[in-house]
C-alpha cells in the first residue's frame, strides 16, 4: 500500500474577500446573496473557500457592514458615507463623482478611480471631510459603463496593440491581442470595445471592431466622429428592405379618412439646399374676412409603425444628425426624400393643425386632424425674403410687377399673385404673433450661424454666416403657434392625459451672475431681479451686442446660462419661448419625438385612454439624450472643418476677438469666420504672463501688457490638427485698428 501523506494541506488564505464580498452585495442593488452564492460568482467551490466567506459574512455582520435579513442572507447596512452618482474626469486627469442632492462634488484621486471612466455611474465611499473643504472618496462599484466603444488610434506591435483614445477625457489605453485588431494597420483609427478589464492590468481589454481609416483624411475623420458618439452613418439592410417595400401611394379609401385640402392655396418655404420638406403652410381668406391658415406636417406615422423594424430604428436613432458635408437620417430616404416630403405639385399625407385668425393675428378657431395636401409651390427662405421686403403691403400688390428674379432652378419665373398674397399677409401677421411672445417674457436668440462653401470633395472653399430674416422668422412663429396650441390642447384636458413636452427650465441664477461678470467688461449690464426683468435684458443684450465684435462671444455664453431643454411628460413650461405649454410637432421626419406626438395626439382624438406613463417617459430620456450626442457631433464637424479650412491660410494674419482666458492659454475667436484658436501662454515670448482670473485676463509680470477678454488682436496660425479638432495661434500683438 501507497504510504498516506499525513501532512495536511495548506489553506489558501482569499485575499481581499472582504472588498470582493462587498462589492457582489452592492452591485446587486439589495438583492439578498448567502454564502453559496456568493461563493459561486467569485468562481470558489472548495470548502475551505466557503468556509472562509461564512466567517467573513459573520464578521462584516458584527461590524454593522451587512445585514442578515433572512436565514443566512444578507444585504449591504445603508450608509451615509456611500453614494451614486456620476463620474466626471477633466481633461488634466481629475476624477469627481457628481451626486444628486449634494452640494458638493467628491473628489477622487487617480488611485481610487478602480477602472472608472468618464461618464460612468458609480458607487463612491466618502473618507474624508474636511471642514470647509472638498470631500474626498474612493470608487467602489461600477454600476453602469457611459460607453463601451471608443474611437482612438492604433499601435500595432508584433505580438500586440495598444489603442489611444482621445476626446473621452482618458486616463488609460486600451490593450488589444493581435488576434483581435481586425486587420487594423499601425496608425489607423479605429473603433474599439471595451471587453473586460483584470484586476492586475492598467489597460482594459479591447477587440477593434471597425477600421475607420487613415488620421486626417476627410471621410475617416467625419465617421470617427458619428462612431465617438455611437451615431450610425447607414441603415441595416433589413429596414432599407422594408422601407423600400412600403406602399407609398395615395389611396382613395385612406383619402375618404382625411380632411381634403388639396384644393387649399398650399407652399413650403425651406432652405435652398434642403432634401426633405417636412411642414408646409396654407392660406384662405375666409367670408367674414378672417383666414384660415393651415400647418401641415408630414404624416410620418402613417408609415412608421410601433412595433416594426423601421419603428425600432428610428427610435434607436432618435433624431436626424447634420454634419458639416452631410446629414444622417432619422428615416431611410424612401421616406425622408421621397413619401413623406412635402415636394410641389404632389399629394401627400400629412397631420395638420388648423388655425382661423383674425387680422390681429387672434386665433378664433383650431382643429387638429389628419389630412390630404397638395403643395402648389417650394420656395427657398432667400426666394420668401425678396418677396416680402418687395411687396410690403397686401393692398399695394395688384398694382406692382411681383419681383420675376426668384429662382430656384436658375431660371426666372414669376410668382402668382395669391401665392404673394399669402407669404406677405402671413408675415404681417407672423410678426404681431412674434412681438406678442418677446412681450410675455420670450428671449430672441438669433445666434450666427456659420456656414461652409464646400467643393465636390468635401473641401472648404469658404465661410459665410446665415442670419435669420423674416422669410425663416415667419416659419418659425407658425409652427411655434402649431407646437404650443397642440401642447395646450392635450395638456388642459381633465383628466389629464400621458404626452410629450418640450420643457425649458430658468437659468440657473450662477450662470446668470457669471454671465453678468463677463459682459460688465464690454460695458454692459443686467436687471436680474425677477423673470420677466431677467429675460427683458437678456434680449436688451442680445439686441445691443448685434453686429460688435463680441457679439458671437457673448451669444455663445448667453445660450450657455440657459437650462438645456429637454423630453418629458412632466410639464413645467417653456421659459425660452415664454409658453406653458409647449411640444414638438412638426418635424417628424427628423425627430422622433414628434412621430410620439403625433401617435398620442391622434390616440385622443380617437378619445382612447391615456397612454403608459412610464413607457413614454423612458422615450423622452432616450430622445434627449440623442439629441444631445447629435448636436455634439454637430458641433465636433463644424470644428473640424474649421480647422480644415484654417490649414489653407497659414500664412495669413487675422484679427480676433479674445473669447476666453485661462491659466494656460488665451482663446481668440476670429471676426473674419467665426474660427476659435488657443495662444499658449508658453508661447507668448515677450514676457512672463500670469492669469488674473478676476478680471478675465493674463498680465505679464515685467511690461505688465495685458490681454483681457474683449480685446481685438492679431493672430497667425501656427498649427492646425484635424485629429484633435484643435487650432493653435500665435500671438502678434493688439490691433490697432
Amino acid at each position: 500500500m501507497p504510504q498516506r501523506n499525513k501532512r495536511r494541506k495548506k489553506k489558501t488564505k482569499i485575499e481581499g474577500l472582504t472588498h470582493s464580498i462587498l462589492t457582489i452585495l452592492r452591485k446587486n442593488n439589495g438583492h439578498p446573496f448567502n454564502y453559496k452564492q456568493i461563493a459561486a460568482k467569485l468562481g470558489l467551490h472548495d470548502a475551505s473557500s466557503r468556509n472562509q466567506i461564512i466567517k467573513k459574512l459573520k464578521a462584516l455582520q458584527g461590524k454593522g457592514e451587512i445585514q442578515e435579513i433572512e436565514r443566512g442572507k444578507y444585504i449591504v447596512s445603508p450608509s451615509k458615507n456611500y453614494h451614486t452618482g456620476k463620474m466626471d474626469i477633466t481633461s488634466r486627469g481629475r476624477g469627481f463623482v457628481i451626486v444628486e442632492g449634494l452640494e458638493d462634488d467628491i473628489k477622487v484621486s487617480n488611485k481610487n478611480l478602480n477602472k472608472a471612466l468618464n461618464g460612468d455611474t458609480v458607487e463612491v465611499y466618502v473618507f474624508k471631510r474636511k471642514r470647509g473643504g472638498r470631500m474626498e472618496g474612493e470608487v467602489t462599484n461600477i454600476i453602469e459603463r457611459k460607453r463601451t466603444e471608443f474611437v482612438g488610434t492604433i499601435q500595432v506591435s508584433d505580438k500586440f496593440a495598444f489603442v489611444e483614445c482621445q476626446g473621452y477625457n482618458m486616463y488609460t489605453d486600451f490593450f488589444v491581442p493581435k488576434s483581435k485588431i481586425n486587420n487594423a494597420e499601425d496608425g489607423d483609427k479605429v473603433l474599439v470595445k471595451m471587453e473586460g478589464w483584470e484586476n492586475n492590468s492598467e489597460s482594459p481589454l479591447g477587440t477593434v471592431l471597425k477600421v475607420l481609416g487613415k488620421p486626417g483624411e476627410h471621410n475617416t475623420e467625419i465617421h470617427s466622429i458619428l462612431a465617438q458618439y455611437g451615431l450610425p452613418y447607414e441603415f441595416p439592410y433589413e429596414v432599407e428592405k422594408y422601407a423600400n417595400e412600403l406602399d407609398t401611394r395615395i389611396h382613395k379609401d385612406e383619402i375618404k379618412k382625411r380632411r381634403d385640402m388639396r384644393k387649399t392655396l398650399t407652399f413650403t418655404i425651406d432652405p435652398k439646399d434642403a432634401k426633405d420638406f417636412d411642414d408646409a403652410l396654407s392660406f384662405e381668406v375666409l367670408e367674414n374676412g378672417n383666414y384660415e391658415i393651415g400647418i401641415h406636417i408630414a404624416d410620418v406615422s402613417h408609415y412608421v409603425k410601433p412595433g416594426t423594424l423601421l419603428d425600432d430604428e428610428a427610435y434607436e436613432r432618435a433624431t436626424s444628425v447634420y454634419l458639416v458635408d452631410r446629414v444622417v437620417p432619422m428615416l431611410p430616404e424612401i421616406l425622408s426624400n421621397n413619401a413623406c416630403s412635402l415636394r410641389p405639385n404632389e399629394e401627400k399625407y400629412t397631420f395638420s393643425a388648423v388655425f382661423e385668425i383674425n387680422k390681429k393675428a387672434e386665433v378664433v378657431k383650431k382643429w387638429f386632424g389628419r389630412t390630404v395636401t397638395y403643395s402648389d409651390a417650394r420656395f427657398a427662405y432667400e426666394e420668401a425674403q425678396v418677396l416680402i421686403e418687395t411687396n410690403t403691403d397686401v393692398d399695394t400688390i395688384k398694382n406692382r410687377t411681383i419681383p420675376a428674379n426668384i429662382s430656384i432652378t436658375g431660371e426666372e419665373y414669376e410668382v402668382d399673385q395669391p401665392i404673394a398674397e399669402a407669404i406677405v399677409e402671413m408675415d404681417r401677421l407672423a410678426k404681431i404673433l412674434r412681438k406678442k411672445r418677446m412681450h410675455a417674457g420670450a428671449i430672441s436668440f438669433d445666434k450666427v450661424e456659420v456656414k461652409f462653401i464646400l467643393d465636390e470633395n468635401s473641401n472648404p472653399e469658404g465661410v459665410y454666416f446665415k442670419e435669420s430674416k423674416d422669410a425663416n422668422k415667419l416659419i418659425e412663429e407658425f409652427m411655434l403657434l402649431a407646437n404650443r396650441s397642440v401642447a395646450e390642447f392635450i395638456g388642459k384636458q381633465n383628466p389629464k392625459k400621458t404626452f410629450v413636452y418640450r420643457v425649458h427650465d430658468e437659468p440657473d441664477d450662477e450662470k446668470i451672475a457669471a454671465l453678468e461678470r463677463i459682459i460688465k467688461q464690454f460695458g454692459y449690464k443686467m436687471d436680474t431681479r425677477d423673470k420677466k426683468t431677467t429675460a427683458a435684458s437678456m434680449n436688451k443684450l442680445l439686441k445691443d451686442v448685434h453686429g460688435k465684435k463680441e457679439q458671437n462671444m457673448i451669444d455663445t455664453i448667453a445660450i450657455r446660462t440657459m437650462s438645456k431643454a429637454q423630453y418629458t411628460i412632466h410639464n413645467i413650461g417653456h421659459y425660452g419661448l415664454a409658453f406653458d405649454y409647449y411640444t414638438h410637432f412638426t418635424s417628424p421626419i427628423r425627430r422622433y419625438p414628434d412621430v410620439m406626438v403625433h401617435r398620442l395626439l391622434q390616440h385622443y382624438l380617437d378619445k382612447k385612454d391615456s397612454a403608459k406613463e412610464e413607457t413614454y417617459e423612458d422615450r423622452c430620456s432616450h430622445s434627449t439624450e440623442m439629441e444631445i450626442l447629435a448636436t455634439n457631433a454637430e458641433r465636433d464637424s463644424i470644428k473640424y472643418m474649421q480647422v480644415k479650412y484654417m490649414q489653407d491660410h497659414k500664412d495669413e494674419e487675422f484679427v480676433g476677438v479674445i473669447s476666453g482666458v485661462t491659466e494656460w492659454g488665451i482663446y481668440v475667436e476670429i471676426i473674419q469666420n467665426k474660427c476659435e484658436g488657443m495662444v499658449r501662454l508658453q508661447d507668448l515670448d515677450d514676457d512672463h504672463y500670469e492669469f488674473d482670473k478676476e478680471n478675465f485676463a493674463v498680465v505679464g509680470q515685467k511690461t505688465r501688457n495685458a490681454y483681457v477678454l474683449g480685446d481685438e488682436v492679431n493672430v497667425k496660425v501656427k498649427n492646425a490638427d484635424l485629429v484633435k479638432k484643435h487650432l493653435d495661434f500665435l500671438m502678434l500683438g493688439h490691433y490697432k485698428g
